[in-house]
């Protein structure tokens, strides 16, 4: 096919149109990341036994709030491909349906974390792990609500290549978030001493404050006025509702399906011991503060395949594709040669080596930070190439290929290694790096073949 010949000029526009939109995307993420991380390297500030239980209910909020999150974020491709066409009728019925799904979400999501210390106990965990945990999630569930609108707003902006201002609201998140966890978990500032309780707060009010600047940006800008997005809000769209639905659940369950693995691996760590539970916390924060490159990138990845596939160009499909496959193997590999080189100085950020108490839980870290390094490459694969189907709409099959990798591959591999084979810690973490390198293995093939399972529109194929 002609269209996929070698074009050194096609692949620098691709690679320059990405990069605009990724760069900011990525900081987004990680900066994003970093209010999460904020949180649990100040937990650790308090002791191995916070760290432990702030980090299992970081995950487990983490897991439950995905779902919504990606199901609200296919708004972005939706709206990608609109543009695409020039359909921006079609791009305001996506956001404001896109709201609606978001609300609803919200409310289920916030209904299952406030049930956390049943759930907790369900899986036998310790009793302090349970209480400490709760306290933190009492406060920190209400930030669903900005959390799951965010995600609508922002993939409306960042369709519309505009994300600069997306890094600029979470550059102050990050610092307020900071300011107040240091004010109320220490009681600094002349505020009560609240532990975790003034980090669940101090994360809902900033989500609720960042979110509110973005949507405030996103309707007073004079760009955007056309779109009417309130007028007539209320007004029902099932169609579109559902089609959010119909794409973006299966996203949502594909999202959850790797992050509910990394959370159940908290429950395996918790029927271990509080120091493999803080060790595995520690590795598992770095880690995701790494995922987040490739996942920022994936953003972009699947609009400017969104935008292709909306023109109907297989050749834009094809480098829009590549490139960011490409790009999120070559950052993964700079995150896995970092793991390799500094980890105790890497783990020394949420812990503090001069104490005894915290020699294990660091060494732990340490030895699930180099199973980790290995999977960098697998992760960044995998999540490139998803965003990318998801450009092309394609997400029931990859819902399908992770739950098989995470659930099928991934948690028994854990399992048994931790328990049968005694292994412990270091057998959970590798059946996370199974699970993705299995995920990574099976996307790339479904996107290399994406024509042969009529994934492309068929049209304009000289574009």
């Amino acid at each position: 096919m002609t269209y996929l010949n070698i074009n050194k000029k096609l692949w620098k526009d691709e690679l320059a149109a990405t990069y605009r939109l990724a760069w900011p995307l990525i900081l987004v993420q990680l900066l994003h990341t970093s209010l999460g991380a904020t949180d649990v390297i100040m937990m650790g500030w308090l002791g191995p036994k916070y760290i432990a239980a702030g980090g299992a209910a970081s995950s487990f909020y983490f897991t439950i709030t995905v779902f919504g999150m990606g199901t609200v974020g296919a708004v972005a491709p939706l709206i990608a491909q609109a543009i695409g066409a020039k359909d921006y009728t079609a791009v305001r019925r996506s956001l404001r349906q896109g709201i609606w799904v978001a609300i609803l979400l919200a409310c289920v999501s916030l209904l299952i974390l406030l049930q956390s210390n049943f759930i907790f106990g369900v899986f036998n965990q310790k009793p302090e792990t349970i209480i400490l945990a709760g306290s933190y999630l009492d406060y920190a569930a209400w930030s669903v609500f900005p959390t799951m609108l965010l995600v609508a707003f922002r993939s409306f902006l960042s369709a519309h290549n505009d994300t600069k201002v997306i890094l600029y609201i979470t550059i102050l998140s990050f610092f307020l978030n900071m300011i107040g966890n240091y004010g109320l978990m220490f009681g600094n500032f002349g505020l009560p001493k609240l532990e975790l309780v003034g980090a669940g707060i101090a994360t809902t009010a900033v989500q609720f404050a960042s979110t509110g600047l973005l949507i405030l940006y996103t309707l007073l800008k004079k760009h955007y006025r056309h779109y009417e997005i309130l007028v007539r809000f209320w007004r029902p769209d099932w169609q579109k509702f559902f089609e959010i639905f119909k794409i973006g659940g299966p996203i949502g369950f594909t999202i959850m399906s790797e992050v509910g693995l990394f959370s159940a691996a908290y429950f395996l760590m918790g029927l271990l011991s509080i120091e493999e539970v803080a060790g595995h916390a520690i590795a598992l924060q770095i880690a995701s503060i790494t995922f987040m490159l490739p996942f920022g990138l994936s953003f972009a990845t699947t609009v400017r395949v969104g935008l292709a596939q909306g023109q109907g160009s297989k050749q834009g499909v094809y480098y829009a594709g590549w490139v960011s496959i490409i790009l999120a193997f070559m950052l993964m590999l700079l995150t896995c040669i970092l793991f390799i080189a500094f980890p105790n100085q890497l783990v020394a950020l949420f812990l503090d080596p001069s104490l005894s108490s915290n020699k294990l839980p660091i060494a732990l870290a340490v030895s699930y930070l180099a199973i980790a390094a290995a999977f960098q490459l697998f992760d960044g694969v995998q999540v490139a190439c998803a965003g990318a189907l998801r450009g092309l709409s394609d997400t029931k099959v990859p819902m399908l290929f992770a739950f098989i990798s995470y659930w099928v591959v991934g948690m028994p591999i854990s399992y048994l290694l931790a328990f049968e084979f005694e292994l412990r810690g270091v057998g959970v973490w590798i059946g996370l790096a199974s699970g993705l390198a299995f995920a990574a293995i099976i996307l790339l093939i479904r996107f290399i073949n994406r024509e042969k399972y009529g994934l492309v529109k068929p049209v304009n194929y000289d574009n």
